[in-house]
């Protein structure tokens, strides 16, 4: 996390999120204890931004200033919300092309697939609230400015923001290996949200359930996955090629 994209000390932190900075995330001392952290603990849930608890040496890693127990992560993009984000893909000149990112936790895989949605066409991509990477550095840097191109919306939970789309006519296609049926046989030339999983544990169960359909790649090697990001671009790039 870069400077310019971090906001340390409690009351420093408080005073960003009541001005209505887009803070992304706050990291808190886990064993943090007193009467004005409790007041930035409940500010947080107040605005509904995610906090998470993390060692001193988290901290200390992040800035060796006087952090007084907390250090937030300052997004260098305003989100959007889903109705705004859906409305301007349905007002473009493509059929509404959009990416769904159930908690990719890792901030070079999320500016990796901020990049290559950019190169794609994507009209936007949506994240959940908790449990995504944050926007800082490190996504600006991988995703060599495309951040600043595509829209972003956080939503409290992904399997609402799937029944909206579905509402809206767009279908869902989730990246799984537990389907028999290849990317290669779904027509994706439709208003589609492409969806993909964690690095470690892919899409959540739940939200498979309401998946529309469900695609994998060939594998051919002995390692059987891929690289979240690199995943995300086969993905996208056959919803270009059959666009075409």
């Amino acid at each position: 996390m870069k400077n310019e994209h971090q906001i340390f000390g409690i009351r420093a932190i408080m005073e960003a999120v009541q001005s209505g900075k887009p803070v992304d995330k706050v990291f808190i001392q886990k064993d943090a204890s007193g009467e004005l952290m409790k007041e930035l603990i409940k500010t947080l849930k107040r605005a509904n931004i995610n906090f998470t608890y993390v060692p001193t040496e988290k901290l200390h890693r992040l800035t060796n200033q006087n952090h007084q127990g907390a250090v937030a992560s300052i997004s260098p993009v305003e989100f959007v919300d889903i109705e705004f984000l859906v409305e301007q893909a349905q007002n473009s000149d493509r059929p509404p092309f959009l990416l769904i990112l159930d908690q990719i936790s890792d901030a070079r895989n999320f500016g990796a697939i901020i990049r290559t949605a950019e190169c794609t066409g994507v009209h936007g991509i949506i994240v959940p609230k908790n449990g995504s990477a944050p926007v800082n550095g490190d996504t600006v840097k991988t995703s060599a400015g495309a951040v600043f191109n595509v829209p972003i919306c956080k939503v409290e939970h992904i399997k609402d923001a799937l029944f909206y789309l579905q509402g809206c006519g767009i279908k869902s296609v989730a990246a799984t290996e537990k389907t028999d049926q290849s990317i290669y046989d779904i027509d994706l030339k439709e208003p589609v949200a492409i969806v993909m999983g964690s690095e470690d544990r892919g899409i959540n169960p739940s939200v498979l359930k309401i998946i529309d359909e469900k695609g994998k790649l060939p594998m051919f090697g002995n390692i059987g996955s891929l690289n979240v990001s690199v995943a995300c671009g086969a993905f996208l790039y056959e919803t270009v090629r059959q666009r075409a």
